[in-house]
């Protein structure tokens, strides 16, 4: 999930301490679009038997400023790799995190990565999810923090100590973990360095003998290669994918580079337990003084809090009334919908002019698709933009196991992207062996634009207005195209359920249905000028909207309708959509974790899903899921009966979901929450 980046080089290996010093920092900054909540560097100072750990709950561009940062940095850059004043050479050793929290709050410095744990410094891209698991299995490792790191060093260490060599210790360690792991990590008492990954997101540029960098995407290393060509002078340097299973020990002295490949040895190495000569770790902390906030909540933790029955109290669900509502005798749609009209039959309009989606073609015609992008070495060769829903799980699966393409998961992390969602990514990912490119946008920032518009809504409540409080997702679709270029990766492969049409959202903005429209998500030209002069008026009546998010609503926007498609594939085209089938592979498969607060696997990863509903069913009567579940009626995959008890359950308000959105973004729920409740209802 995180960004991890490193450098080690052989003493005398010919750099300037300025091209040292440079690989290290670019390599940074690039890693940054992963995460800006929290980074650290560790840097091995061997002249004075210590390891610098310097992180803080700041950017990696910030931490690189500070002084704190760059006179051990430069030091360590002026001793390595060419004769320093005392007239010896030192090699070069350093690695970083940028880190997007998942576990453990970045507001307890202990969380933050580089991870101490018992002489053993770690860095790691993924998330472990049975941490809690390992600790109960090995009770002779006590967990200290919250960060599930801890769990990894704790038994690297410990198996180091029990006489296993470095490359055993962590292969043993990484085959315990349910999850993805991509880490680096220093034992101290060995002068040594291990790089390790279960799933690929992890890469390095080296030439095998005297110099290593690595890095958690391609596009990062090659991007560093071209930054600092002295780098490359004189040495054949390729940039390699860490495959899945694999790993490398760097030793320090005599500095070497040595593979391995993850196995659970059935015996120990030879032993080599911790010197009492171990490095010294030299920890600080860095901060910009600036007033922090929780980046992460735990929805589980929110659902058992003392005044949870209370505040839970405050949410409507206001079934008796909304079941008076006239609707249809077929599907759902009661009479609150948008340009909903009933013939002599009570049947709607939606029922009598719909068409069927859930008919794919012949498969036969995917594989004749796929043909012409298939890598033949075993690389990359397909995108799957992967929110960490079910659809776009269901998609992953298929592309790695029936279609048998090595797919790439690429997740765009808004800051709605909940921690569950992110596990359930780990899990999958790290079972199927498959790298997780990610980019993490200024969450803070894109909270704050949140925060901002529901304030200016709550002042005027409009319906067709809600979706602006989901815009700043749309840039999925241009960083999709933007990775692709930087992988030189051409297919991508959408889940898109066909069944999930929600047109009522710009039906409350005077838009008309379009029954015969290709893609549920699109819009003909002529309703997009209608929308945004809806939008426009609506706006221009409520000027609170012109606040600093307008930039970021305008680009999401152009993302989603303007933005060409290349190479550009919906699964649902081809496989047909099946609940039942998609929801036994999720729980058999993957053991998929649900919401503490729902028994549906839909909408559980998107953090907006739960509080937009909730306006939307309180306000009008119905939800997405009315929607959703009548379109399986008209499918005739449910019976209407079936679909209407299962959306009654649906549209239960999600009382720790919606508290987990209005403190993430920065609302008072109970007055938010009071503020939807007095609304005028388009019911009685």
């Amino acid at each position: 999930m995180c960004g991890i980046f490193g450098f080690f080089a052989k003493p005398d290996a010919g750099f300037r301490a300025g091209t040292v010093a440079d690989v290290l920092k670019t390599l940074a900054l690039l890693s940054e679009s992963r995460g800006r909540d929290s980074s650290g560097l560790v840097v091995w100072n061997e002249p004075d038997q210590a390891m610098s750990v310097l992180k803080g709950a700041v950017s990696i561009s910030y931490l690189l400023k500070q002084k704190e940062v760059t006179l051990p940095l430069t030091l360590a850059a002026q001793r390595a790799c060419s004769v320093s004043p005392g007239g010896d050479a030192r090699a070069f050793a350093a690695m970083g995190h940028a880190r997007l929290v998942t576990n453990g709050s970045q507001l307890v410095d202990v969380n933050n990565q580089p991870v101490v744990k018992d002489g053993v410094i770690g860095i790691h891209n993924g998330i472990i999810v049975n941490d809690a698991t390992l600790f109960q299995r090995h009770p002779e490792v006590q967990r200290t923090y919250e960060i599930d790191t801890e769990v990894m060093l704790a038994l690297v260490g410990k198996y180091v100590d029990a006489g296993w060599d470095l490359a055993s210790s962590v292969s043993k360690t990484v085959l315990e973990c349910v999850g993805t792991v991509s880490a680096a990590m220093c034992v101290t008492a060995l002068d040594q360095f291990a790089l390790v990954t279960n799933n690929g997101s992890l890469y390095v540029l080296t030439d095998d003998t005297d110099v290593m960098a690595f890095g958690s995407e391609r596009y990062f290393l090659e991007q560093m290669r071209t930054s600092v060509p002295a780098l490359d002078q004189g040495r054949r340097m390729r940039v390699r994918q860490v495959a899945p299973g694999t790993g490398y020990v760097i030793e320090i002295d005599p500095f070497r580079i040595l593979p391995f490949t993850m196995q659970d040895p059935e015996r120990k190495a030879a032993p080599n337990a911790r010197s009492a000569a171990a490095f010294r770790i030299h920890e600080q902390s860095i901060t910009d003084g600036k007033p922090q906030r929780e980046v992460v909540l735990d929805t589980a933790q929110i659902a058992v809090q003392p005044r949870a029955p209370q505040e839970a109290s405050l949410l409507e669900y206001n079934l008796d009334r909304i079941q008076t509502l006239r609707r249809c005798a077929h599907c759902l749609l009661p009479e609150t919908f948008p340009f909903i009209e009933f013939d002599g039959e009570g049947v709607c309009n939606y029922c009598t002019n719909y068409q069927r989606r859930n008919q794919p073609k012949p498969i036969e015609e995917l594989h004749e698709l796929v043909a012409p992008y298939r890598s033949t070495d075993g690389s990359p060769d397909c995108i799957i933009p992967y929110s960490g829903g079910r659809d776009s799980t269901y998609t992953l699966h298929i592309a790695k196991n029936i279609l048998k393409l090595n797919p790439v998961a690429f997740t765009y992390d808004w800051g709605m992207v909940t921690d569950l969602a992110r596990r359930n990514i780990a899990r999958v990912c790290g079972k199927l062996g498959v790298e997780n490119i990610i980019v993490s946008a200024d969450i803070r920032w894109k909270r704050e634009n949140i925060r901002r518009n529901i304030l200016a809504w709550l002042e005027r409540p409009h319906l067709g207005m809600v979706p602006l409080f989901m815009a700043g997702d749309k840039f999925f679709f241009y960083y999709t195209d933007q990775v692709k270029k930087q992988t030189g990766i051409r297919l991508n492969i959408w889940g898109i359920n066909p069944l999930e049409n929600t047109d009522f959202k710009v039906g409350f903005m005077s838009v008309p249905p379009d029954f015969f429209k290709k893609r549920i998500y699109s819009l003909s030209g002529k309703n997009q000028m209608k929308l945004l002069a809806e939008v426009a008026g609506t706006i221009a009546a409520n000027p609170r909207y012109l606040n600093r998010s307008v930039w970021d609503t305008l680009g999401s926007y152009l993302s989603r309708y303007i933005a060409p498609r290349r190479d550009y594939y919906h699964m649902f085209d081809y496989f047909r959509w099946d609940e039942a089938e998609l929801d036994s592979l999720l729980a058999s498969e993957y053991e998929w974790e649900l919401s503490v607060d729902t028994k549906t696997t839909w909408r559980i990863g998107d953090g907006t899903a739960a509080f937009y509903n909730y306006i939307y069913y309180t306000v009008a009567g119905f939800s997405e899921y009315d929607t959703f579940r009548s379109n399986q009626i008209r499918e005739g995959v449910l019976s209407r009966e079936a679909a209407d008890r299962l959306a009654t359950l649906e549209n239960r308000p999600r009382y720790a979901t919606i508290k987990w959105y209005t403190e993430i973004v920065g609302l008072d729920y109970a007055s938010t929450i009071r503020r939807i409740n007095s609304i005028p209802k388009l019911y009685c």
